[in-house]
């Protein structure tokens, strides 16, 4: 029985934009922008700073020496934020249902300290509610120090959650994180990013 529901931030609770992010770190000056970036698995001082091997401040300093000029802070969160399309309503709705059915709900993204400054603050939902508000739990990339698709990202959210992978269903829109979790013994179910989840959802939750 599912007792847990591990979600994917971008791609399943909001919807991404890829192009949008390439674009704005384009206009900052990254030429090569389309390579750096990635929507699952950055790389890079991309990577370095989802990994949290990184400080956001190191990040800007590091970008602005690639692009050749000074970018602020606001500039970097900016062009991050491109990844941002929108949070459905739907999908909202649904967390709070669920919850109120008796799931724990857990966070597990690979995210900055960017784009969280904004997931973390009232202006997630539009409705003066951070991501916090339809969660019972957070667990990201940057300050855990580990990555999806890495196993250890997922058996340490296993560790402090302490709760087995037979009673929990992961939602991610990324084929590689949802294989590695699959082959850990928890349920998955990989909507493609944006799709409404919403309904299907309940096909993964009714397993014995």
């Amino acid at each position: 029985m599912i007792k847990n529901i591990i979600f994917d931030l971008g791609g399943v609770v909001m919807t991404l934009d890829p192009d949008e992010a390439v674009k704005r770190f384009r206009d900052l000056g990254l030429k090569d922008a389309a390579r750096q970036l990635d929507s699952y698995t950055q790389a890079g001082i991309f990577g370095d700073l989802e990994h949290g091997k990184i400080s956001a401040e190191t990040f800007r300093l590091e970008l602005s020496r690639m692009v050749k000029h000074e970018l602020t802070w606001e500039d970097c969160r900016h062009a991050w934020l491109g990844y941002a399309k929108e949070v459905p309503r739907r999908n909202l709705d649904a967390l709070k249902s669920l919850r109120a059915d008796g799931y724990r709900l857990i966070l597990l993204s690979n995210t900055n300290p960017y784009m969280m400054s904004w997931a973390m603050s009232p202006d997630f939902d539009g409705e003066g509610h951070a991501v916090t508000y339809y969660m019972d739990a957070c667990y990201l990339s940057y300050l855990v120090g580990a990555m999806k698709p890495d196993r250890l990202f997922f058996q340490y959210v296993l560790d402090v959650e302490q709760i087995v992978p037979e009673e929990s269903l992961f939602l991610d829109d990324g084929p590689r994180n949802v294989e590695v979790a699959e082959s850990m013994g928890i349920h998955t179910f990989c909507p493609e990013n944006g799709a409404d989840w919403t309904k299907e959802i309940y096909e993964y939750l009714n397993v014995e």
